[in-house]
């Protein structure tokens, strides 16, 4: 039977983040968990799907795969992701931020950390990189300046001026979150003081104002594959936004947009374009020169060729991206009229049209078959 789409089982899109992806599965995993459920074979199944789906989403060199190759590329790895064999062993982990806001013990929180304060991995960023055909066929290596956001160099990111440091909060004794007891129940809140960090700052950065990041532009350079199409992302480790309290940077996402060119459309790995022959050519036959992504190609035009005949030049297309075979280039013909005649090149044309005015059937059968029908359709 074959996989279920993994975005699907989370329910979410595939530019999800990943506070997003965290939230869906807590969600989808509370309402399946066989001990909520523990008659319930579908909802047992159903549990080990999502636990897949987050264990491969969750993990970004695994997402990635993912989002290019789907299943198969996931199967190719030695031992699969989140086999059957994974059990629910990762349950508590998982739902350990939730059900610690009551109990205590906060996955991340200060206490765990050496007063670090809660750790979130940045924000995913995307920009959107105009290419020509061109460099979208052979494959380039583009620049491109960003604004973002940086850790501060004066403060080395803690958001404490030179020469001190963040101290813990003593109202959680860097916590983060402070206990209020109710009734015969004790409840864990975010502290009032820190608002959870876990740490106080009694003077901060002057240049950072305290939130241990900065505004500034940065330049990239990013490698533009061969063969690469409209809405195709080049992922950037690690140039997403910076973590809060030191955690892991984000990913930058390079979206593909292809400008329109001048002579080829393209299709895929197929290439399209008009060439404009004459009358003569046409009838007669004759040999055109066709542009091609590598230079000029020559055609062989046969006799008789009628306007709009396609004809396909094999690998003078685009070698895809996921692929090795190379496209082709449609080139479409098309019978161009000529304009400003002089009177000698009139009287020839009439000359012409006199002549086989008689024998409609053979020189022009497709206006013949037309005049046949028509007299059908009026009679």
């Amino acid at each position: 039977m074959a996989k279920k789409e993994f975005y699907d089982l989370l329910g979410i899109n595939r530019d999800a983040s990943d506070d997003d992806i965290k939230k869906a599965y807590r969600k989808m995993a509370m309402k399946y968990h066989p001990d909520r459920n523990p008659d319930s074979k579908d909802a047992e199944e159903k549990f080990k799907e999502i636990k897949e789906a987050y264990e491969v989403l969750s993990d970004s060199q695994k997402r990635a795969t993912y989002d290019q190759y789907g299943h198969a590329g996931l199967e190719q790895n030695a031992g699969g992701f989140g086999g059957g064999g994974a059990g629910f062993g990762g349950f508590g982990d998982a739902f350990s931020d939730i059900f610690g806001d009551i109990f205590g013990g906060r996955a991340g929180t200060a206490g765990g950390n050496g007063g670090r304060g809660n750790v979130y991995r940045g924000s995913d960023l995307r920009y959107n990189m105009e290419i020509t055909l061109e460099e979208a066929a052979r494959g380039c290596e583009k620049q491109i300046r960003i604004p973002a956001v940086d850790s501060c160099e004066a403060c080395d990111g803690s958001g404490a001026k030179s020469g001190t440091s963040p101290k813990t909060c003593p109202t959680c004794g860097g916590q983060g979150q402070v206990r209020m007891q109710q009734g015969f129940f004790s409840i864990q809140q975010t502290c009032p003081t820190c608002h959870g960090n876990g740490r106080v700052i009694a003077d901060p950065c002057g240049v950072c104002n305290g939130s241990g990041r900065v505004k500034k532009s940065k330049t990239l350079n990013v490698k533009v594959p061969v063969g690469v199409d409209n809405g195709d992302r080049i992922r950037l480790s690690g140039e997403g936004e910076p973590g809060v309290n030191g955690g892991p940077h984000g990913d930058l996402y390079v979206v593909t947009h292809i400008k329109e060119h001048s002579v080829f459309q393209r299709d895929g790995q197929n290439l399209h374009c008009e060439m404009p022959i004459s009358f003569a050519t046409a009838a007669l036959g004759g040999e055109i020169e066709i542009p091609t992504l590598e230079g000029v190609a020559k055609l062989k035009i046969p006799a008789e060729t009628q306007s709009g005949q396609v004809f396909r030049l094999r690998s003078k297309g685009i070698r895809p991206l996921r692929g090795t075979t190379q496209g082709d280039l449609m080139c479409h013909v098309v019978v161009e009229t000529p304009i400003k005649l002089t009177e000698r090149q009139k009287q020839l044309l009439r000359d012409f049209d006199e002549e086989g005015a008689g024998n409609h059937a053979t020189h022009n059968p497709r206006a013949k078959s037309l005049m046949d029908k028509l007299k059908d359709f009026f009679n």
